[in-house]
């Protein structure tokens, strides 16, 4: 089998599934009762959480677990919203976001909330003389995502903080899930942070949000204090123990790892050259683990099915999208339908190697011709 579909969901790093099953052994007690089992498994907690606070280089008050990066969005959004809206009701973001996101500005929509999308330039990054004229009085939050999902093109997220200092009543949400692991992150200019464990090779079932301890959030699931105030729910012990195995992990030979993944890229990038019906969607500005292309005048899922023939495995569009409709990613950047109806994410690891993606190329080769000869290319 060759996974190429990462971005999606990684595998469990056997570590981390050892953590996982140790602390279910060994940890009986709920951490928010007040007996010795129950006290045990608080400051177990406490660790995880001021570790995975060290890794990131912020105070452990300021993390928040969730259920994952989709209820971190939520959170963070609608929690800033709830609580700063006497301050105003417009918000800034993009086309280019998560459904966790994007969908949250549309249901806000609906509340009265007033919601700018900012402008995209050809290398799909955002323009930030746009961000600039439209910060408004009764701006209240700027959403952007880190690295796109879709096509891995990584947001200047450093220079949108930087021009937001002079805006200290206007708060910066990242969404940072495809970033985490991949990147090097710096967290110093942004107020609100949102990542997930199972992208960075843990379990499903847990996230995190980073608030600065200055900023408050109106709850969106209600109950006694957990974790945190702003989350109620019994914290799922070993998940947290787990997530920050997993977050040190993924840290480890960062740049090294890097460097691999973008040999492959290049290696994908350089033999995809030589068919005329393929277009690669990834600008210079993506990081290497995300290549997404289009192969015009054939159904993604068609293309991808065959692929699956080979035990090879990848996607289309994000794992979150409806299959039949145009990315919405590519429609921003590009304003081309047929692109966007057309898009493959391949999407690589520091565990993909040499091998996989020679076999990849391989079958590549002899599926595309053998729907070239049957017609499919051409309809």
């Amino acid at each position: 089998m060759i996974y190429l579909d990462y971005s999606a969901t990684t595998p469990v790093a056997p570590e981390v599934l050892e953590s996982f099953n140790k602390v279910s052994r060994n940890y009986l007690g709920n951490p928010n009762s007040i007996h010795r089992l129950g006290l045990d498994s608080k400051e177990l907690m406490h660790q995880a959480t001021n570790q995975i606070a060290k890794l990131l280089k912020v105070k452990a008050e300021e993390l928040i677990f969730t259920s994952g990066a989709t209820e971190a969005n939520n959170l963070a959004i609608k929690g800033v919203c709830a609580h700063y809206q006497n301050r105003g009701k417009h918000i800034i973001t993009t086309e280019l976001e998560h459904s966790s996101v994007s969908e949250v500005m549309n249901y806000l929509k609906t509340q009265g909330y007033e919601i700018s999308y900012l402008n995209v330039l050809p290398d799909g990054t955002i323009d930030l003389k746009h961000l600039k004229q439209l910060l408004r009085l009764d701006t209240i939050l700027v959403s952007i995502v880190y690295v796109n999902s879709e096509t891995g093109i990584k947001q200047p997220i450093e220079d949108v903080g930087h021009i937001l200092k002079a805006y200290p009543k206007v708060l910066f949400h990242v969404d940072g899930t495809q970033a985490v692991g991949k990147i090097k992150v710096d967290l110093n200019n942004i107020d609100l942070f949102s990542f997930s464990a199972h992208k960075i090779y843990g379990l499903p079932g847990i996230g995190c949000l980073y608030k600065q301890k200055k900023i408050e959030l109106t709850n969106i699931i209600h109950g006694g204090q957990s974790q945190s105030k702003y989350r109620a729910g019994t914290p799922p012990l070993p998940l947290i123990v787990s997530f920050a195995k997993a977050l040190r992990l993924s840290l480890v030979n960062l740049d090294d790892r890097y460097t691999h993944v973008l040999k492959l890229n290049q290696t994908i990038k350089k033999a995809l050259e030589k068919y005329p019906e393929v277009v690669i969607n990834s600008s210079s500005e993506a990081i290497p683990h995300i290549l997404n292309i289009s192969i015009l005048n054939v159904l993604p899922e068609t293309f991808m099915h065959a692929l699956e023939k080979h035990h090879i495995y990848l996607s289309t569009q994000t794992a979150c999208s409806k299959f039949d409709e145009p990315s919405k990613t590519l429609l921003a950047i590009y304003k081309d339908k047929k692109r966007a109806l057309s898009s493959i994410r391949i999407s690589l690891s520091h565990k993909t190697t040499s091998e996989e993606i020679d076999f990849f190329l391989k079958c590549f080769d002899l599926e595309y011709h053998a729907l070239n000869f049957m017609g499919d290319l051409s309809v």
